[in-house]
């Protein structure tokens, strides 16, 4: 609860109509989910626009209103209507006032592939100990980000957030924002290359986060990444960096990593064993950041390794359901090169009797790479699989490059939807037992089509 004075100081705005004394609760920017006593925020969006929707939450219960001044209408209401000159920068000046005032540790979490999987391992960790608040999914950008933060109150001890980005500036927009006591950067690798040009673009952007932290400003990154190990390495101004790393000298490592009845299993310099329910490598590193921030804020080891044990991954991110004895992998939510390379790594260390089938969406925003990552991706395939089913133009020529490396074209089914994928799947290839489905691509693609009503 907080007073419509407060909110309009929080949103620098304008207060047109109403009482600047009454009482508001959660922050809304959905009239379909608007409960009673709630503040709406009419934010304008690519495909809709909030002030449409004022009198619907209104209708529902909503005590006070935030809206563009630009929209002439709702100012002689009797409920209080708050003006600002921009509704998306005013949800973040909320954000970032409600941090403030409440002041809690806040745990920045960014990279090019895995951030949302160590955001939720990490907080599995932390909430054995702490009263945790995290963003939900994948809300991640300069909408859903501020609405984690301005649910941030004193019911948490402290908060875990991801931070997303595909263009130069989003990340120092949002550290701006949350103002992260600690930074995580689980990798750097070819993303969003259309705009950010280079790896080294994407460097740049991702590494804005540790620049911007906040005492006590621990940065915790990963030794293995080259573009970090160097910044690790390098004698520059930096705050106090926990590394962590596989095959790198870093301060948690992990040792002894084995495959154990479909699970991972590994220690922690040589000491403290873990384990995963996934027998995807490349998760290691999200188990390392949880057990280094696990350390950092004093869970103890016992319960570390229960929470990861224990820990369930999210659709769509490298998710293993078993139907009918087979196995389906779900990593539909995205791909770039580093994220498809991993899940092909890890579909090679499945040890199955039935066979490999891959359904893979086109990689997008490559910018001027998007050729030749997919043909590498091609000839990832060919060392990895039995089947290849390729949707769109660019997974097209990765399963060109697949003959082109002896993969049998009878093997090789080429679509242009997920629609059309998940029918090949079901009616041509029909997976029987024992084989094993990865399915993976770009948001846009679609590619959780593929296993509807299947997982």
């Amino acid at each position: 609860m907080a007073a419509v004075s407060e909110l309009v100081k929080a949103a620098r705005g304008v207060l047109v109509c109403g009482n600047k004394d009454a009482l508001t609760g959660a922050l809304s920017i959905d009239s379909r989910t608007v409960a009673p006593g709630d503040t709406f925020l009419a934010v304008k969006g690519d495909s809709f626009d909030g002030h449409d929707y004022i009198a619907q939450a209104v209708a529902k219960g909503a005590a006070c209103v935030i809206k563009s001044a630009n929209c002439i209408r709702y100012r002689k209401e009797a409920y209080p209507v708050i003006e600002v000159k921009d509704t998306v920068k005013a949800l973040g000046d909320i954000a970032r006032y409600n941090r403030r005032k409440i002041n809690i540790p806040i745990i920045a979490i960014t990279g090019s592939s895995g951030k949302t999987t160590a955001k939720e391992m990490v907080a599995a960790v932390l909430s054995k100990k702490y009263r945790c608040l995290k963003n939900e999914g994948t809300k991640n950008n300069h909408i859903g980000l501020p609405l984690t933060l301005a649910r941030v109150s004193r019911d948490y001890d402290l908060a875990v957030v991801e931070i997303g980005t595909n263009h130069f500036g989003e990340v120092a927009y949002l550290a701006d924002i949350c103002e992260p006591n600690v930074g995580v950067i689980v990798n750097i690798g070819p993303a969003h290359l259309e705009h950010f040009g280079s790896i080294e673009g994407v460097f740049k952007e991702k590494y804005t986060l540790i620049e911007k932290l906040q005492k006590p400003a621990i940065a915790v990154l990963n030794a293995d990444d080259n573009f970090l190990r160097s910044r690790i390495m390098k004698k520059v101004k930096k705050p106090f960096t926990v590394s962590f790393g596989i095959h790198t000298p870093s301060d948690v490592y992990a040792t002894d990593v084995t495959y154990q009845a479909g699970r991972l299993a590994f220690r922690v310099n040589g000491k403290s064993s873990y384990s995963l329910n996934t027998l995807g490598y490349h998760h290691l590193y999200n188990a390392l950041i949880a057990v280094s921030l696990g350390r950092v804020f004093g869970v103890e080891h016992a319960d570390i390794a229960a929470s990861l044990a224990a820990f369930e991954f999210p659709r769509g991110r490298f998710r293993v359901v078993e139907v009918n004895k087979v196995t389906y992998i779900d990593d539909t939510y995205n791909a770039n090169p580093l994220s498809l390379g991993q899940a092909l790594n890890a579909l090679g260390n499945y040890g199955v009797k039935g066979r490999k089938v891959f359904v893979m969406g086109d990689m997008l925003e490559l910018g001027k790479y998007k050729e030749s990552y997919h043909f590498e991706a091609g000839r990832k395939v060919a060392e990895t699989c039995d089947i290849f089913i390729a949707v769109g133009k660019l997974a097209k020529l990765a399963a060109e490059t697949c003959c082109n490396y002896g993969f049998g074209a009878n093997n090789i089914f080429v679509c242009d939807t997920s629609i059309q994928a998940r029918e090949i799947l079901r009616t041509t290839v029909i997976p029987r037992e024992e084989d094993i489905v990865l399915v993976k691509g770009s948001r846009s693609m679609k590619m959780e089509e593929v296993l509807k009503d299947v997982i």
